[in-house]
């Protein structure tokens, strides 16, 4: 299980109740206004189908309680927990025109977190006992990126710059527009303030040599294989973070880590994560 702290309410909730005003529209969810007694009382869990790693509790708890307050909501799983099929996730107790109403907003943002999650974990264990850590990119879906990169931390990850203005990242159309690596590297110096980091992109040693001999914090070494990767890693000899990165499979993550690498980033994990199966289990009372 991952010990993470949880994403603050006050960013968390605006996020849902958005994804709750799309869902209801003008008037509301006039099915189960018109098919499910008012009276009617819900109990029962929100229950994982397949086995995985749980992320977006947080935004499934408050797409009920956005819905109707007096829901009773107990997380059994929080995230970061490794849940068996089958598994119970979260007891929720409230009116059943409510449950109905919020579960496909609810299931949609934890079975989608969950996924990635899942994924994250994975490529996790594939590192093994390499000291490489798995992180995310900004290939995230708009609006989400704050749930989906705290559901890659939930997987055993982390996360790269959150956005453009928390870190340089100097990649090839960088490169080619400011007139080479070298004049790229010290414009972006020339106005950087001293709590900023710089990271550039690199297709071949020859231009891993030119970044390192103008001195930069991390080096993003792009589609190198295995064996590339080693000779890249001891280039760089410890005089700067080391990255690789482009089209890494689950497969690929043990012989990347075995370079020697520091970071491994995979943008799929956030963008075509498959979701995690979850569903209700409940019984109603009137």
């Amino acid at each position: 299980m991952s010990d993470i702290a949880p994403l603050p309410t006050l960013l968390v909730e605006p996020i849902v109740r958005a994804a709750l005003l799309e869902d209801l529209g003008r008037a509301g969810d006039i099915t189960t206004a018109a098919v499910v007694p008012r009276e009617a009382r819900f109990f029962g869990a929100m229950v994982a189908r397949r086995p995985g790693t749980i992320a977006g509790t947080a935004a499934a708890r408050i797409a009920f309680e956005l819905v109707d307050h007096s829901f009773e909501i107990s997380v059994l799983q929080p995230d970061g927990s490794v849940v068996a099929a089958g598994q119970p996730v979260m007891h929720i107790k409230g009116p059943a025109q409510a449950v109905v109403t919020a579960e496909r907003t609810a299931l949609n943002f934890i079975s989608h977190l969950s996924g990635i999650a899942t994924v994250t974990a994975e490529l996790v264990a594939g590192v093994g006992n390499y000291k490489a850590r798995i992180t995310c990119t900004r290939k995230t879906t708009p609006n989400l990126r704050a749930l989906e990169k705290h559901a890659v931390r939930a997987g055993g990850g982390v996360s790269h710059r959150f956005g453009l203005d928390d870190g340089i990242l100097i990649k090839d159309n960088h490169v080619a527009l400011a007139g080479g690596i070298s004049p790229a590297i010290r414009s972006a110096k020339s106005g950087l303030g001293h709590m900023v980091k710089i990271e550039v992109e690199v297709d071949t040693l020859e231009q891993l040599e030119e970044a390192l001999n103008e001195g930069v914090d991390a080096i993003l070494l792009d589609n190198m294989g295995p064996d590339l990767l080693r000779k890249a890693v001891a280039m760089i000899d410890g005089r700067a973070m080391s990255e690789a990165s482009g089209r890494i499979t689950a497969d690929q993550v043990p012989a990347i880590a075995a370079s020697g690498v520091d970071i491994i980033s995979a943008g799929w994990i956030t963008h075509s994560a498959p979701a995690l199966d979850l569903g209700l289990d409940f019984g109603v009372t009137r």
